[in-house]
């Protein structure tokens, strides 16, 4: 459970987990939002050519996971943090947490799989469904909105585009929350 939120916060959630009272707000406010990415050119795509087996792989979440060393995501800002942080692959699952008070996390924080699945990857790599995992793994807070959306689209998102370049990494999944 978020005891971290106040009572009107999980009041919030629960309405808005509600499948009607969502699809209604996503309706009512489809011509309100602000538009992230420039589709005047045709939705960006990338075709990934090259085969899972010899990829390398890292993970990419928008869940608010980071470890418990690292400073928590802003909270207080109504906009958002647009901000991210890496999470290096040998992180132990007792060394990480979330800091988000926009979805209702309670089965993440049980189990960290459901919205950043690094163990369930190690498996894929044990496997050979995929080469390898990168070094590290990025996080971000789900929740942007005006003026961070810029920031995101400006700064930190190429920033840590250019991180997985460096990386090597062939793709990146991507958990939303």
């Amino acid at each position: 459970m978020n005891n971290h939120l106040t009572w009107r916060e999980r009041l919030t959630n629960r309405f808005y987990a509600i499948p009607a009272v969502a699809q209604w707000w996503a309706t009512r406010s489809a011509g309100r939002t602000q538009q992230l990415v420039d589709l005047s050119n045709g939705i960006p795509f990338a075709r990934f050519t090259k085969a899972l087996a010899r990829s390398r792989v890292a993970l990419v979440t928008t869940a608010g996971v980071h470890l418990k060393s690292q400073p928590p995501f802003d909270m207080v800002n109504p906009e958002g943090d647009a901000t991210f942080r890496e999470l290096p692959d040998t992180s132990a699952r007792a060394d990480m947490m979330i800091t988000h008070k926009y979805y209702d996390h309670g089965d993440a924080d049980r189990d960290l799989n459901v919205v950043f699945p690094l163990a369930h990857f190690h498996d894929l790599a044990q496997h050979g469904v995929i080469a390898e995992l990168a070094t590290r793994h990025f996080s971000f807070m789900g929740h942007i909105d005006a003026g961070q959306v810029a920031v995101l689209n400006d700064q930190t998102a190429p920033a840590m585009a250019a991180q997985l370049r460096r990386d090597g990494v062939d793709c990146a999944f991507l958990t939303p929350a």
